[in-house]
């Protein structure tokens, strides 16, 4: 087969579902079509609409084909989901959403079963982000629909499955936090042989893989051409990795964005990490444990700024420098590096709507400052997703780390480069834009929102033990 020229690549976040066509020789994407991701309500526990997903798969695949030649088909979703087919190659339980709280009613059980953070890197998380944690609690509340499982498929290769009719696993979405994954064996952990899954999970394939051509009745119900191959897929955070595995010199690291900012250290200085604080170890496209934090950023913004007017003024920074107004952490309680402070605003009461949007806007570059020195991260930055293009954002960070931050050029986001690179065989990215701005005053800033969180932090120990 020849290289491929244009890749639709199948990206699947948590908030939306897009379907993009990506040009590998001119690195960008070309077309784009866009759909909720919406969680069901009903049945027997909140779940993903995967039959709405596949309708907009299908029928747009078609739309792409009919105005472009497709010659690859990639893949890459969110974390923290899997499928549970039964033997027909359907699913015998939902795919369920993991802010859903139903696997804490399991927790203490789950806890005396999962391995320790020192095997799979893994922090214990809330509701379902562990996915072995969903997985103990679909098999004790649902036995019998559980006994009928033939096949665990992580998320990103079950659409790949849909597509080709290919089985496979993948190390990068069972190495996020998931508790299946041993990342210094590179194999499944202790919890799957302790539940008898290891029989039920398909082989490992790298995210590289060509898994076989889109099945015949697809191609001829989208009126494509016959043999388009469809690759293994990857996790989202690691697709926005991968672009910059074959391009950067070590060290540097990544600061990927969207529903979770996640930040991946390469080749920075080694670290304990904490697991209490939302550090965790993930697992790279080439199969190499990556030192990782995050916090929910994206559903952050969304939560406070979303409404608020885009764009501030200078003068809206000197009214908040001014003021010493900030938001404290954490606006999502129980992950990121502060999972036990309760937010709150100080000095914010009088505000006007671009202020607060300017606030808010630095408290998520200095969260993301706080993950990267979590994890040991030197080097430049490389910013991708939402939030590179938020200005406000990207001076705190670099205000905060003292550290050039290098951002993708254009509107293709760094998931969408990463999934379409795996079906072209190591070529290197687009270039990166430096930002470095000269800002002693955010840096002040910075120092001052540190001091407050760690005096709230020693409140909190000194509460403790009182």
């Amino acid at each position: 087969m020849t290289d491929p020229h244009l890749v639709a690549v199948i990206d699947i976040g948590k908030t939306n579902a897009k379907l993009a066509l990506f040009d590998l020789k001119a690195r960008q994407e070309i077309d784009r079509l866009t759909m909720p991701n919406r969680v069901v309500g009903g049945g027997p526990y909140p779940h993903y609409d995967v039959d709405a997903i596949w309708d907009f798969l299908r029928s747009g695949l078609g739309r792409l084909g009919a105005a472009h030649r497709l010659d690859a088909i990639s893949v890459t979703t969110h974390g923290a989901s899997a499928a549970l087919l039964d033997g027909s190659g359907g699913l015998a339980l939902p795919v369920l959403d993991y802010e859903h709280d139903g696997p804490e009613s399991l927790a203490a059980d789950y806890d005396r079963l999962r391995p320790a953070f020192a095997e799979t890197g893994s922090p214990r998380l809330p509701n379902g982000l562990n996915l072995g944690a969903q997985l103990y609690w679909q098999s004790r509340q649902f036995p019998q629909d559980f006994a009928r499982v033939a096949r665990i498929v992580t998320y990103p290769q079950y659409w790949a499955f849909r597509l080709s009719g290919v089985l496979a696993n993948e190390a990068t979405s069972l190495g996020c936090h998931t508790d299946l994954w041993n990342h210094a064996a590179g194999d499944y952990s202790t919890l799957v042989d302790r539940m008898g899954w290891r029989a039920l999970m398909p082989p490992l394939r790298r995210a590289s893989d060509c898994l076989g051509p889109l099945r015949p009745d697809l191609a001829d119900r989208a009126r494509l051409p016959q043999g388009i191959p469809v690759y293994c897929g990857i996790h989202d955070s690691n697709a926005s990795l991968y672009p910059h595995l074959l391009a950067q010199t070590p060290p540097f690291a990544v600061v990927s964005t969207g529903t979770w900012v996640v930040c991946l250290a390469i080749g920075g200085r080694r670290v304990e990490l904490d697991p209490a604080r939302d550090t965790l170890v993930n697992v790279d496209a080439l199969g190499r444990p990556v030192p990782s934090a995050r916090f929910m950023g994206g559903r952050e913004y969304e939560l406070l700024g979303a409404s608020l007017p885009a764009a501030p003024t200078t003068g809206d920074e000197s009214a908040v420098l001014r003021a010493g107004a900030m938001l404290l952490p954490s606006v999502v309680a129980g992950c990121g590096p502060f999972p036990t402070q309760a937010m709150r605003w100080v000095d914010a009461g009088a505000l006007t709507d671009g202020q607060r949007h300017l606030a808010i806007s630095w408290y998520l570059g200095l969260m993301s400052a706080t993950c990267l020195g979590l994890i040991g991260a030197e080097g430049p930055i490389i910013v991708e997703g939402p939030l590179s293009a938020n200005r406000a954002y990207l001076d705190m960070l670099s205000a905060a780390t003292g550290r050039e931050l290098r951002l993708s050029r254009g509107e293709t986001t760094g998931t969408t480069l990463g999934a379409a690179l795996l079906c072209a065989g190591g070529s290197a990215p687009a270039d990166l834009a430096s930002h470095r701005p000269d800002l002693p005053d955010l840096a002040a800033y910075a120092q001052s929102w540190n001091s407050r969180v760690a005096g709230r932090a020693g409140e909190d120990a000194a509460g403790k033990r009182a």
